[in-house]
This record gives C-alpha cells, sequence and structure tokens, in this order.
C-alpha cells in the first residue's frame, strides 16, 4: 500500500474514544441538532441567485464549494441528501456535527487545519475523483469569522476541480454570541442563496500564484455574502 493510503487507512481507523457522559452529550447533541433542522429549516423560503458563469445545477459533481461556518442549518438542509463530503473537525464538537450531517445525507470527513487536515484533503481528493461534490466550512472550525484557510484552493490545483464560494442569508434569523455568529433561521423565514462563479486553478500554480488564488475565493466568499445580505429584503 502507497505510503499515503497508508496513513489515510490509520486515520480512518483512528479509535475516537469518548467518556460515557461524553457519549451522552453526543447523543442528546446530534438528536436535538437534527431535530432543529428537520423542524425548522422545511418551512424557510428559500430563493437562488448566480453569479454569472455558475451553471444552473451547479450543485452537480464534481465540484469544491465552500462557505462560511455561521451558514451550517440554512446549507445543510438545501443541500441534503446529495452524498456531498464535508470537512468536519476532529475535535469532540466536531464529532456532533458531523453525526447530525450524515443522518441528513452527507460524507463526514474528519479533519481540520490544525489536525488531521492533511489526510482529510486526500480524502476530499479521493472524493472528486469518484466525481462526488466536497464542501468546507472555510473559515471553521474556530476561525476566525470570515476568513478563508487554503486548504480548499491547494485541493482545487490538485484535483484540477473548480473551487467556489457561497453564501445563505436569513430573514432576522436568532445570532449566537459565538465565535462565528451562528445563525438559527426562525420558522417560515426567507433565506436567500447566493452562489459565487467557479474558479479553475491551473495544476503548475507555484505559491505565489496559490496566493492570488486563495485571495481570489476570498473575494468571492466576500461578495457573495454582500450580495445575499443586501438583497434577501428586497424578495418576496
Amino acid at each position: 500500500m502507497p505510503p499515503a493510503a497508508s496513513a489515510l487507512a490509520a486515520e480512518r481507523s483512528e479509535d475516537r474514544t469518548f467518556t460515557l457522559w461524553q457519549r451522552v452529550v453526543l447523543t442528546l447533541a446530534t438528536w436535538v441538532g437534527t431535530l432543529l433542522i428537520r423542524a425548522i429549516a422545511p418551512t424557510l423560503r428559500y430563493s437562488v441567485s448566480l453569479e454569472e458563469g455558475v451553471p444552473e445545477h451547479y450543485y452537480v459533481a464534481p465540484g469544491i464549494y465552500c462557505f462560511w461556518h455561521r451558514c451550517v442549518i440554512p446549507a445543510t438542509w438545501w443541500f441534503r441528501g446529495r452524498g456531498i463530503a464535508v470537512m468536519t473537525s476532529r475535535s469532540y464538537d466536531g464529532e456532533y456535527i458531523a453525526r447530525i450531517i450524515e443522518s441528513l445525507g452527507y460524507r463526514a470527513v474528519r479533519g481540520s487545519s490544525s489536525r488531521g487536515g492533511a489526510r482529510a484533503l486526500l480524502e476530499m481528493h479521493n472524493h472528486l475523483e469518484h466525481g462526488r461534490v466536497v464542501a468546507f466550512t472555510i473559515d471553521g472550525p474556530r476561525g476566525p469569522r470570515y476568513v478563508a484557510k487554503p486548504g480548499p484552493v491547494l485541493l482545487a490545483r490538485n484535483s484540477g476541480v473548480p473551487v467556489s464560494g457561497f453564501y445563505i442569508a436569513l430573514e432576522d434569523p436568532w445570532v449566537l454570541p459565538s465565535w462565528d455568529a451562528f445563525m438559527i433561521p426562525k420558522p417560515f423565514s426567507r433565506a436567500l442563496l447566493r452562489v459565487g462563479k467557479p474558479i479553475r486553478v491551473p495544476a503548475d500554480a507555484d505559491a505565489a500564484a496559490l496566493d492570488r488564488f486563495h485571495a481570489e475565493l476570498q473575494a468571492t466568499l466576500d461578495r457573495t455574502r454582500e450580495f445575499a445580505e443586501e438583497n434577501l429584503p428586497r424578495i418576496r
């Protein structure tokens, strides 16, 4: 087995052990989180806006999509049931997020910028090679808010698959006092999904070019957020 594949297998087989109390909390958090999404999200009134250059069926595989951590609830519901692979932190908090999204038809890939990131990117690459969509909460797992991490651009170069950003604005959501200003939608409120144009990163992109494409992705994420938040009030 090649070294990279061997490392990936070891990562997958790593035993994540939790105390009895942690297992109880994980079970409750997973149940409450899933119930919250299934109870509120179906009542949302979604609208979709695409930048020029975005294909009409933008979520058709393969593709790399990035969004801010605060949009997890509306994004999880909108893209549910498509087998999308999502990178989630290997932390305790990331475990219940992984369990929630898996219950809604996603594939959780454990890893983050601070732990298991290289192996997780390798697994994401494998999903792309099998024709799947992959997604990143690109300022997660702990911020800073609205600051994109470089992993998706590197993956775009190595895989030849374009990367894009999107944002979902919510009408008067409950906002938690957390690092990401996490949004919980109110029942029967409106949501506007704005999808940014895809960015192709050449296979021969050097470090300087990667920095430029990373800046372009950051600009896309900022632009889609600003558009969605500014235009949501105009939608009826």
